[in-house]
């Protein structure tokens, strides 16, 4: 004889409801479709235009003409060590490289006769010009333009009537603009000086050649 025991009905409905909680409840654990967060984008590597055989050639500036001012002492007509360090780096220059008109102009501070002022401008200009000739410039590229006092860059006397010693040393000079072909010429301009002579007014200005 075989016999089957069974379990009481209110147990298994407990345990059917228990079972049925716990289920719920892991459910509810789980992100719905609308709450499962989207995964991080990866970090990207930024692309480039270029093709990777592309080679990038840097673009020189074009070449300016050259414009410099060598000084000069107190009613001086002779290079100083500072003089020619300067005229070496202009001789070792691209602009000087390039082969076009060597300009110098030669200039004095307003101190003396205007003729002597002249004279003292031109003896300074054909000193640059010698020493950058024996330096293997060649002479049929300058020009040399004698302009004495006319042209200053800085004032020759302060408003009180006194000499301007720091003004007048600035305006003893030699000014070299070495042109580039093919590129036009803009001479240099006095700045904060004084008035310049007007069209017509009597000036004196020597222009000569390395041949004169």
């Amino acid at each position: 004889m075989i016999m089957i025991k069974t379990r009481p009905k209110s147990i298994t409905s407990a345990f059917i409801a228990v079972s049925f909680l716990a289920l719920s409840a892991c459910g509810r654990d789980q992100p719905t479709p609308e709450e499962t967060p989207e995964p991080a984008a990866s970090p990207t590597k930024p692309v480039s235009i270029f093709r990777p055989e592309a080679e990038v050639v840097p673009v020189e500036a074009p070449l300016a003409q050259l414009d410099a001012a060598v000084s000069f002492g107190q009613g001086g007509k002779e290079l100083d060590d500072a003089a020619k360090a300067q005229l070496a780096a202009i001789i070792t220059s691209p602009q000087m490289k390039a082969g076009g008109t060597v300009t110098l102009r030669g200039h004095t501070d307003s101190s003396g006769y205007d003729e002597a002022n002249l004279r003292v401008s031109r003896q300074r200009a054909q000193v640059v010009e010698t020493y950058l000739i024996e330096n293997g410039v060649d002479p049929d590229r300058i020009k040399v333009i004698a302009l004495g006092e006319m042209r200053p860059v800085a004032p020759n006397a302060k408003l009180d009537g006194t000499p301007d010693e720091e003004g007048r040393a600035a305006n003893r000079r030699v000014d070299v603009t070495i042109a580039v072909p093919g590129v036009p010429v803009a001479a240099p301009a006095p700045t904060g000086a004084e008035p310049q002579p007007t069209p017509g007014s009597a000036t004196l200005v020597e222009v000569i050649t390395a041949s004169d």
